[in-house]
């Protein structure tokens, strides 16, 4: 089986000449016909799904979903589902050309009904970590990269040919926020430079090794714009690869956790006991994380890679969501924490100055957000212990003569 990479052009679109009016379906403007529509798509698409994962179990519960008011939805929400794919995309055989959930994938995100291209979008983190892990030793990953190339020619779309830049306040100014009334007349004035975040992309028809970084890059870009949607899960995935991508256990880790005097929740690679105590280090803290030990598919987690800037950047802020969001569960937040910390000691051995800057600011982030956390709830306990509590009534036992 092969794949058909649609490319997204550039050239203008010829239908300005035509009047909007012809030949229009007179559905397309009743909402309910819509949503029914919508509704038949996706129920179609995941029984498509439960041939491709022939299994009793799987299968009774994909039904329960199809029946569902929402079944993209639900099938985004469903860790179930999750775990069966995953296992899938992880064996050995699997990213080939000929492999139908590559095809199912590919198919399902060329949809136009968003929730249905939110669930391929939430398994960005864990083709990417497989493909990357295994490009190096594998025959054919065309399954992979043909996915891949969607999820690229998707944002060449978006983005019509413009690279993504930021603006950046003149910072000789004493605020960022205002410029001073009265200035003497010889200061010019304050001028915003333009800082480039990514540069125009250019339509690409297969993965080139040298595009390889840029394109899985790209593709952590469209799951970052959706990230709030994305369950927990799919961000476990994409820390706990992150983590095996930088392959860094060495103490450096612990650099920024020495000095402190609580004890990161789920975290255990440095451990203070009292001031003066020797520091307990642990290297194999991924590996014990309680937070995969009810998942499936957790035995496969990525190897070491190269990490450059275009592939590390998105990366970098995925795992600044995960650290920082306000709505991500401890898990999310525990398993971020370990891979800026690996993140950081790969950067800090490959001496790259944008990538030591990136993860030292989040691990303060993360910090800050702990030690923030741990005081509210000391101020809390202390609050509780302290509000008196109602006397109890004595108990009146009646006797019988």
């Amino acid at each position: 089986m092969e794949f058909q990479v649609k490319q997204a052009s550039g050239s203008p679109s010829s239908s300005s000449s035509v009047d909007p009016n012809a030949n229009s379906n007179p559905n397309d403007q009743d909402p309910m016909h819509s949503w029914w529509e919508s509704i038949s798509k996706a129920r179609s698409r995941i029984h498509v799904l439960s041939t491709i994962l022939p299994s009793p179990s799987l299968s009774l519960s994909l039904s329960s979903l199809a029946d569902s008011d929402r079944p993209a939805r639900s099938l985004l929400q469903s860790p179930d589902a999750y775990d069966a794919l995953s296992s899938s995309l992880s064996c050995p055989r699997s990213g080939s050309g000929s492999d139908p959930l590559c095809q199912w994938l590919y198919e399902t995100f060329q949809s136009s009904d968003p929730d249905l291209r939110l669930v391929v979008l939430s398994f960005v983190p864990l083709l990417s970590g497989i493909y990357l892990s295994r490009v190096a030793t594998a025959d054919s990953l065309a399954g992979f990269e043909a996915v891949l190339l969607a999820f690229y020619a998707s944002e060449l779309k978006a983005r019509a040919g413009k690279p993504v830049s930021i603006s950046i306040p003149d910072l000789s100014q004493p605020s960022l926020y205002h410029t001073p009334r009265s200035k003497p007349t010889s200061v010019a004035p304050a001028r915003q430079s333009v800082g480039l975040v990514s540069p125009p992309l250019e339509p690409q028809i297969e993965v080139k090794s040298t595009k390889r970084a840029c394109i899985v890059g790209v593709a952590l870009d469209c799951y970052y714009k959706q990230i709030s949607q994305m369950p927990s899960w799919s961000k476990l995935d994409l820390c706990q690869f992150a983590a095996a991508w930088a392959g860094q256990n060495c103490p450096c880790k612990a650099e920024f956790d020495v000095n402190e005097n609580a004890e990161i929740d789920g975290f255990s690679e440095v451990r203070v006991l009292d001031e003066g105590d020797e520091i307990e280090r642990c290297v194999e803290e991924v590996g014990k994380l309680g937070i995969v030990e009810n998942r499936s598919n957790s035995g496969f987690k990525g190897v070491r890679i190269p990490l450059p800037w275009e592939l590390l950047q998105p990366t970098l802020r995925i795992i600044g969501h995960c650290l920082l969001a306000p709505l991500n569960s401890q898990d999310v937040k525990d398993a971020a924490s370990v891979a800026v910390r690996c993140l950081y000691a790969r950067a800090s051995h490959d001496l790259v100055p944008q990538a030591i800057l990136a993860t030292r600011s989040l691990i303060q982030l993360d910090k800050r957000a702990r030690e923030a956390a741990k005081a509210a709830a000391a101020a809390n306990a202390a609050s509780n212990s302290n509000t008196p509590s109602k006397a109890k009534k004595p108990e009146v036992l009646l006797v019988s003569k």
